[in-house]
């Protein structure tokens, strides 16, 4: 089939075709959205999930409904090497900015342009190569203390209340959530708890890995109580089902049952992965039709891709102990696993394995399901190392 007509979607964060199995989840933001409109009391909403599940596609759906709501919103991608500062600061200045220009001098807005002045002048953030500025004098005395809790608090305050005073919301919504540091994500939990306090119109919509709970909890113990943490899974296999079939048949293109078998056993459900065996299934296929044997020729040209791009990107990133922490992870078969199975497996103490698990985590490759467990932020990344090193030995068996 013409592969220019391929509808299928295969890549970080691309819209599906079919956005399937997440309307539960859309709904409880339209909620939240609305009440934020209302000025009603809400929970933020932090989705988490392993990768290729959807999050940031859920993400950017949330925002298109926040704008069409006439929402103020910026996205945030979170990364391990930024502070939350240098992350924010340009897209408030911007926002703040927005409010400037609707209407008429407001104390409140520029109050909210002087607070950003005061925040800014203890960061020293740049933006490209140029100083980020603000042609105003500060406010002395807000949000310029050093102390990042008791200033961010401030500014979101000042922000929020200049969003109140022209009558507009603001969404945030920040992806990779999990790389902000342990005092960066309790500044920003504080900060957005005083908006809560103050009944100001800021709403954060987020998405991470599933030890985001943990971790939200671990900074604030309040969190809980502040945002929702809907999990995102593998599709059903009716929604996975749905996934495929509708972009299909909006093209008179025949799935069969063992078609979506096939897909669905090389997929398990992941809506990443279904998209890349799908649109490598319509590539293969040589007329409008899609079965077990188009599949099955597709499948080598899938994990291909899959493996070159999807699971190497995160390898490469990996020490030479790292990489051989996570393959001994994938010898001893589906996961999840003990620490003191991996620490048997490599013949060392569990406790001397305890610092790199802990990078690891941090890297955003592992995960702690239950105390005491680990297990891949990748689904399908065992698989891959098995097929990456097939010859990998422990020191026990190697030496």
């Amino acid at each position: 089939m013409d592969p220019i007509q391929n509808p299928f979607a295969p890549g970080a964060g691309t819209p599906p075709p079919a956005l399937s199995g997440r309307q539960d989840l859309l709904e409880q933001v339209r909620i939240a959205i609305g009440r934020t409109q209302l000025r009603r009391p809400t929970k933020g909403f932090i989705a988490v999930g392993l990768r290729g599940v959807g999050k940031t596609v859920l993400l950017r759906e949330a925002l298109s409904m926040a704008t069409d709501a006439k929402f103020l919103t910026c996205f945030v991608e979170a990364h391990e090497h930024k502070r939350l500062g240098e992350l924010l600061v340009p897209h408030l200045r911007r926002l703040l900015l927005d409010l400037d220009r609707i209407g008429r001098l407001a104390a409140e807005v520029k109050r909210g342009l002087r607070v950003l002045k005061s925040f800014l002048s203890g960061l020293k953030v740049t933006y490209g190569d140029a100083e980020l500025a603000l042609d105003i004098d500060p406010e002395a005395g807000a949000a310029d203390s050093g102390d990042l809790e008791a200033d961010l608090s401030e500014l979101f305050s000042a922000i929020g209340r200049a969003a109140k005073a022209r009558d507009v919301p603001i969404a945030l919504f920040i992806d990779e959530i999990q790389y902000l540091g342990q005092k960066d994500l309790g500044a920003l939990i504080m900060a957005l708890h005083r908006c809560t306090q103050e009944r100001l119109p800021i709403l954060l919509i987020a998405a991470g890995l599933p030890q985001m709970a943990g971790l939200a909890g671990h900074a604030k113990s309040y969190a809980e109580r502040m945002f929702d943490f809907p999990p995102l899974d593998a599709l059903s296999r009716d929604d996975a089902d749905r996934a495929v079939l509708t972009p299909a048949e909006a093209q008179e293109v025949l799935v069969t049952q063992d078609g979506l078998d096939a897909i669905h056993d090389a997929a398990k459900g992941y809506p990443y992965f279904i998209q890349e065996w799908a649109y490598h299934a319509w590539n293969a296929a040589p007329g409008p039709r899609i079965d077990r044997s188009v599949v099955a020729a597709a499948s080598p040209s899938a994990l291909k891709r899959l493996d070159e791009g999807f699971f190497r990107v995160r390898f490469d990133r990996l020490t030479p102990r790292e990489k051989h922490y996570v393959r001994a992870m994938a010898s001893l078969g589906s996961g999840p696993w003990r620490a003191g199975e991996i620490a048997e497996r490599l013949a060392v103490k569990p406790t001397s394995l305890a610092p790199l698990r802990g990078i690891l985590i941090g890297k955003g490759l592992i995960y702690s399901p239950r105390h005491g467990d680990t297990a891949f932020t990748v689904p399908m990344f065992d698989d891959f190392l098995r097929r990456l090193m097939p010859d990998w030995a422990p020191p026990s068996v190697s030496s």
